[in-house]
């Protein structure tokens, strides 16, 4: 049996740059497909950020009932240690997983939070992996060697590692962009010949998939791509640079339509991103405001503002546990891609922090305070909105989540270093992660150039399986949008409903790591923490 339906994820896509490059004739496919199909605002989770967004699409399920929030995971509810977020964390069965449920089968490549790979009826091939730990990232245990005999295999160039996602975010030099943007145009490469290789070798019913370029170069080159941004009197510097921009949307044009013509005709296709993007033009040291407003305290290790490399601090995401006095602290960030403070309690402290009857009234002070921080030259405020942890991610896996989210006015990250002011400006825009991304879809049944307002993240699993004819786990926090397909095809094809799946307990860390990994993998992932600066 082919393909039935088709997921591909495009992360960090914005009708803000995906719909005036259309109309430039540059994404001639993508908009034929739209017109045969519907397309519709897509809006995400809290935080608005990869690995929770996916995993919400995936699951159909909240951050606070799959468990994951971020890049990385505490320890324990109240520990200072912060590791990578793996597939152990995952509370929620995938899409996936549900498909294997009903007997068929699926392939799912480069999506975050595969790491042990599961072990589906199917393929899988782990997304943000360092290229060294490549081969640990597929199932099932033959899929590296079978990829490696690929014409053009090109393991360093289809992974991922910290480097460059750190890279993404922190910026680089603008002569690295357009080298930036090549890379990215290979990358899909490689990553459609993997997928062409599976699908004509051995298909399976679903098919998902998560083209990366979108996010990575918009991140950098934000600015060349927003018609807002662009200057009138582009300099040819600017000028190269947007071109090879361009060039990348071109070929990531070309690689869609060779995707949807190897599903077939008869296969649905979705095509969605984990966020839309904007401009970010300054960074808020949310540390430094913590120690001015006298809620943390930075220990004899941290280091001065001038010793510092980039400027959120993803190169230093453990060292919070030396560079903050831990009996003077009583709130911090741990991590820039999550926006959230954590309060530090004094049943996790060793009695220093905050007493379980002061925690309510602690956390309104704090989030009032933040509500009150001002840009110092406009007065205008910095934090324009604030989740508490119930209202951000209710559900039985919140107990490692953050305190308070924050909403900055500019859609940017915090950074975690120690600065001189809590507020700068960046030297240039920046791009940064927005709560509206798109969605776009076209197949049997779904209606025609039809536009919608706006869809939530969480319908796409419901619609995945509704367009295999699967029945709908009733615990899914989604709903299947009837509303993008004909009448006829919908009184043919009516929703069913199963029961509801559940979610599993989080494994320890020691049980995680004696189920999934051995000595080999063990040593391979140590490595990276060092790499990483987790561990010395």
């Amino acid at each position: 049996m082919g393909v039935k339906s088709l997921l591909i994820g495009l992360d960090g896509a914005t009708f803000t740059v995906l719909d005036p490059l259309m109309e430039q004739g540059v994404l001639p496919f993508l908009r034929s497909f739209m017109e045969e199909g519907v397309r519709a605002g897509l809006r995400t989770v809290v935080p608005p950020l990869t690995p929770p967004a996916w995993t919400s699409l995936l699951t159909g399920r909240t951050p606070g009932h799959h468990g994951i929030f971020d890049f990385f995971q505490l320890d324990a509810p109240g520990s200072k240690q912060i590791r990578l977020t793996t597939s152990h964390d995952l509370r929620c069965e995938t899409i996936a997983q549900l498909v294997n449920r009903y007997g068929l089968r699926a392939t799912v490549l480069n999506f975050p939070v595969h790491f042990p790979p599961p072990a589906l009826d199917g393929y899988v091939i782990a997304g943000w992996m360092p290229w060294r730990q490549l081969r640990l990232g597929c199932h099932p245990a033959d899929l590296y060697d079978r990829l490696k005999q690929l014409p053009g295999f090109h393991p360093r160039e289809l992974a991922m590692d910290m480097s460059l996602e750190a890279k993404a975010t922190e910026g680089c030099s603008e002569d690295e962009y357009v080298d930036w943007a090549e890379l990215h145009a290979r990358r899909e490469r490689h990553w459609l010949a993997v997928a062409r290789h599976l699908i004509q070798k051995d298909p399976t019913e679903l098919v998902a998939i998560l083209l990366d370029g979108p996010d990575k170069i918009q991140h950098l080159c934000w600015r060349f791509l927003d018609p807002s941004l662009w200057p009138e009197r582009p300099t040819p510097e600017e000028r190269r640079i947007r071109e090879a921009c361009l060039a990348y949307f071109r070929q990531l044009d070309g690689v869609l339509e060779e995707m949807v013509a190897m599903a077939g005709p008869e296969a649905t296709v979705v095509i969605a991103s984990d966020h839309g993007f904007g401009a970010t033009t300054e960074v808020f040291h949310v540390n430094t405001w913590l120690e001015q407003a006298g809620y943390l305290a930075w220990s004899t290790e941290a280091p001065v503002d001038e010793e510092q490399d980039g400027l959120l601090g993803m190169g230093h995401l453990s060292r919070h546990t030396r560079w903050l006095d831990w009996e003077r602290t009583r709130a911090y960030a741990a991590t820039p891609t999550s926006n959230g403070i954590h309060i530090v309690t004094a049943e996790h402290n060793d009695g220093h922090g905050v007493r379980p009857e002061e925690y309510a009234r602690f956390r309104a002070e704090l989030a009032d305070a933040l509500r009150n921080v001002t840009d110092p030259v406009t007065g205008e405020q910095v934090v324009s909105r604030i989740w508490t942890r119930e209202e951000a991610f209710p559900g039985e896996a919140a107990g490692c989540a953050p305190d308070l989210t924050l909403e900055l006015r500019d859609g940017g990250l915090v950074s975690i270093l120690p600065a001189d002011m809590p507020l700068r400006p960046r030297p240039r825009p920046a791009g940064a992660h927005r709560p509206v991304g798109v969605f776009i879809a076209r197949g049997p049944g779904i209606r025609q150039g039809m536009a919608f307002k706006e869809l939530s993240i969480l319908d796409m699993a419901p619609l995945l399986l509704y367009s295999m004819a699967l029945p709908v786990p009733a615990d899914l926090e989604g709903r299947v949008p009837l509303e993008i397909f004909e009448p006829s095809f919908r009184a043919k094809r009516r929703v069913e409903t199963a029961p509801a799946v559940g979610q599993r307990e989080q494994l320890s860390t020691d049980s995680a790591r004696e189920s999934a990994y051995d000595e080999e993998a063990e040593a391979v992932l140590v490595a990276r923490l060092r790499d990483l600066g987790y561990i010395e």
